[in-house]
């Protein structure tokens, strides 16, 4: 169970990520420096309590156009192996001193517990209350559906609106992806070999409440609404 600490953040979240969605392929706004404000998301609990795992919303008001994101984080006590292209930065906690912060579809700990959501063996909880269950996060099962003890993350993928992520066992047939939608917007995923997705809520800019696809599970293949075809690969490729 993932413990709630409120306490001091230097820098904020919001400071470390207004200097890096920038450089994501799927960033919409101007070059420079992102103009965010939360705008909601949920936490899932590592079975081990080490590391912190949050899908977190912003909005980032720079362009023309406000634009929501999701960013799906991770937050360890010590470098993650092998993940130095999903590392965000550092911050120092208030309570738990240094962590370093990851682009979670790079931490296996992250994707595992999402794949775990989509095969409805845990549910989220709610981002800043401990043991406390988001009910408005709904998880519904499509297709074939989520077969349990799937691993990743294998090859990590940018495109213009999600991350696509091969997720395992090896040698598993037919292969799956696991995509997160970066860029959000209204409605649910659909289309042919979708097997499950995580639906939530956010704020949009005048205050309305908008409802859209957060992650799905789908063949390998031709890819449901929602899955522009990748065009950046390879777990450590630089960004």
């Amino acid at each position: 169970m993932a413990v709630i600490h409120h306490t001091t953040l230097r820098p904020t979240k919001l400071e470390l990520l207004a200097d890096w969605l920038p450089s994501r392929p799927w960033y919409q706004g101007a070059t420079g420096t992102a103009a965010l404000a939360k705008a909601g998301g949920f936490r899932l609990d590592d079975p081990e309590g080490e590391v912190g795992i949050e899908f977190m919303v912003v909005t980032d008001g720079s362009g023309h156009v406000p634009v929501s994101y999701q960013v799906p984080l991770t937050y360890r006590g010590s470098p993650l192996a092998g993940a130095e292209a999903g590392l965000v930065g550092t911050l120092e906690h208030g309570v738990l001193g240094k962590r370093w912060v990851y682009d979670g579809t790079h931490d296996p700990v992250l994707v595992e517990q999402l794949l775990t959501l989509l095969a409805g063996r845990t549910v989220a909880q709610a981002q800043s209350a401990t043991a406390t269950p988001d009910p408005t996060v709904e998880v519904r099962s499509e297709g074939a559906g989520v077969p349990v003890g799937l691993t990743g993350p294998g090859e990590v993928a940018d495109t213009t609106e999600a991350t696509v992520v091969a997720v395992g066992p090896a040698g598993q047939d037919p292969a799956l992806t696991l995509t997160v939608t970066r860029v959000l917007r209204p409605g649910a995923a659909a289309g042919q070999g979708l097997r499950g997705q995580v639906l939530a809520g956010w704020p949009a800019p005048d205050g309305a409440g908008e409802r859209g696809a957060f992650a799905f599970l789908s063949d390998a293949g031709p890819r449901p609404q929602g899955a522009p075809d990748p065009q950046v690969g390879g777990p450590g490729t630089p960004r």
